[in-house]
């Protein structure tokens, strides 16, 4: 990517204001953030990305390689390679937030159109409600079971009902605060979780054994054999899911970081967010382990229980950090998830304010969670949804990213916002508000990836057994999305006005005029002459 900044009319800049109390309400939709407001940094970025998954349902995802009957060692190797490739794909997606002031989803009108924004919002949506439920379940489940060894509460349904709703009332509450409050939640969650997996890995010391051999051994048959890669890539895209799952989030926070922060800064932020991840990843990797040597129902494929198997094979002076880690941790998950999704769907309903947003999609994210737990058994379908996602999301972040590239980083901020405003025009409305080649390019190469999808024992696409049983879903969606959409840019070329002042990189562009941007808030159309290209 370009080092170099967007050009914007020069004018003064208004010192930074103080920044507002963690009680105050934030006031800030979708809109471009002003300069005066934005007080946050790279490190803020770091906490809030990494505190969002140094949590304990991010214990659970690492718990997975385990559960798909990977030794300790072959599942180290997956989580390592799930969460460095996930982290490379996600961090360019932080720099969209400082260079536009605004989320990543309406940063997409640049891409996708003014309309084709509500592809990332609707990704928003998905990966809020899974990893928000993820941290409900997981979190409630260990309050539960905690309190149960502790005290004798009684497992019950009304125990979990109540867990369950305290928990998400709680997030929830975070959220419709804003922007100040989830910051202040994270820096706590962050350095008291890792104290807690600090705790944690002395409390299973003794009884972990890095020998753990799982189910692929030489004395395994053929069949099992045959099964081991499809179980390796399956495990490492469930740990891959984490980093993506944040990469229509990333804007939410970063729009509050200075334009003329050094992007590597901000990239390298979200880089790091995720690699310190392996922290929590590599505990529920160790204690599945554990868990599979002394207390195997845990593991069952059928059934899993992660959180159960935990609590079994805890010492008694760690069931309260386990509480702990579940409250902190999870507040952490949830908030990250559910603020950024309330504050899109504020654009895209324009009625509703960003709090007024944030509490309906939470209401329905915790209606789901009860019809899920209660319902339906849809615990075991996580690794499904997880990966459904990344599938959907990547081809998204790609298209986001070489359109980044293209355009050498140079935005129009007033004309990404016309969707938001209910206004028609402007630079981004390529063919009455869509861009068909970026849109084009995120659901063909979605389309394929999940055609392709292979997760062993849950969900197989109609080629998913092409390459011999191995999930290439991820590798081939990626590929597609980046082939494709640079071989549209050149022989089908956008306006000359989508670039900023330095023209494209690689691309051509075809000089046509630029609609007016009409509406609301603007001047009638008869006294507003059209732009042109070449201004």
């Amino acid at each position: 990517m370009s080092s170099q900044h967007p050009q914007h009319p020069q004018h003064p800049q208004p010192a930074p204001a103080p920044a507002p109390s963690l009680t105050e309400v934030e006031a800030h939709g979708v809109e471009r953030i002003p300069d005066a407001d934005r007080t946050a940094s790279p490190l803020d970025l770091f906490r809030l990305a990494f505190g969002g998954a140094n949590t304990f349902s991010t214990c659970v995802l690492g718990a997975f390689p385990i559960l798909f009957g990977l030794s300790f060692w072959q599942g180290l190797a997956a989580t390592l390679l799930g969460v460095v490739a996930g982290a490379l794909i996600l961090c360019p997606m932080a720099v969209f937030g400082p260079v536009n002031g605004t989320n990543n989803a309406v940063s997409s009108s640049a891409h996708l159109g003014v309309h084709g924004r509500v592809v990332g919002s609707f990704l928003s949506l998905l990966t809020a409600i899974a990893f928000f439920s993820i941290s409900v379940w997981s979190s409630g489940d260990a309050l539960v079971g905690g309190a149960h060894r502790l005290f004798g509460l009684e497992r019950s349904t009304l125990s979990y009902v109540v867990a369950y709703a305290l928990f998400a009332v709680l997030v929830l509450a975070v959220c419709v605060y804003g922007f100040r409050f989830m910051l202040f939640v994270n820096k706590v969650a962050v350095a008291s979780a890792s104290v807690l997996f600090v705790l944690g890995a002395i409390a299973f010391a003794g009884d972990f054994d890095p020998s753990y051999a799982g189910v692929f051994t030489d004395t395994a048959d053929a069949a099992t054999k045959g099964m081991f890669w499809p179980s390796f890539i399956g495990a490492a895209l469930i740990v891959l899911s984490n980093p993506v799952s944040f990469g229509a989030f990333l804007g939410d926070w970063s729009r509050y970081i200075p334009a003329d922060t050094p992007r590597r800064r901000v990239v390298g932020a979200a880089f790091l967010s995720q690699i310190a991840t392996l922290l929590p990843f590599v505990f529920g990797l160790a204690t599945a382990s554990i868990i599979a040597a002394k207390a195997p129902k845990y593991v069952d494929p059928a059934a899993p229980d992660f959180v159960g198997g935990l609590l079994a094979i805890s010492p008694g002076w760690f069931f309260l950090p386990v509480c702990l880690l579940a409250l902190i941790g999870g507040m952490s998950t949830g908030t990250t998830s559910l603020y950024g999704t309330g504050l899109d769907f504020s654009s895209v309903f324009p009625r509703l304010s960003r709090v007024q947003a944030t509490v309906l999609v939470g209401v329905l994210s915790i209606a789901f969670i009860f019809i899920g737990r209660f319902g339906l058994d849809l615990v075991q379908s996580i690794s499904t949804f997880a990966t459904m996602i990344i599938t959907c999301t990547t081809p998204w972040m790609v298209v986001m990213m070489l359109g980044f590239w293209t355009r050498r980083g140079w935005y129009d901020p007033d004309a990404l916002q016309v969707f938001n405003r209910r206004q028609r025009g402007g630079r981004y409305w390529f063919s009455h508000g869509w861009n068909w080649r970026g849109m084009t390019a995120w659901w063909v190469s979605a389309v394929i990836g999940v055609l392709f999808t292979n997760i062993p024992g849950q969900f197989v696409g109609p080629l998913g057994d092409l390459a011999g049983g191995v999930d290439i879903s991820l590798p081939l969606s990626l590929a597609v999305a980046a082939v494709l959409f640079l071989t549209l840019l050149r022989l089908f070329p956008e306006p000359r006005a989508a670039y900023g002042p330095q023209g494209p990189r690689l691309v051509p562009t075809v000089e046509v005029p630029v609609p007016p941007i009409t509406g609301p808030g603007t001047e009638p159309d008869s006294t507003r002459p059209a732009a042109t290209a070449a201004s």
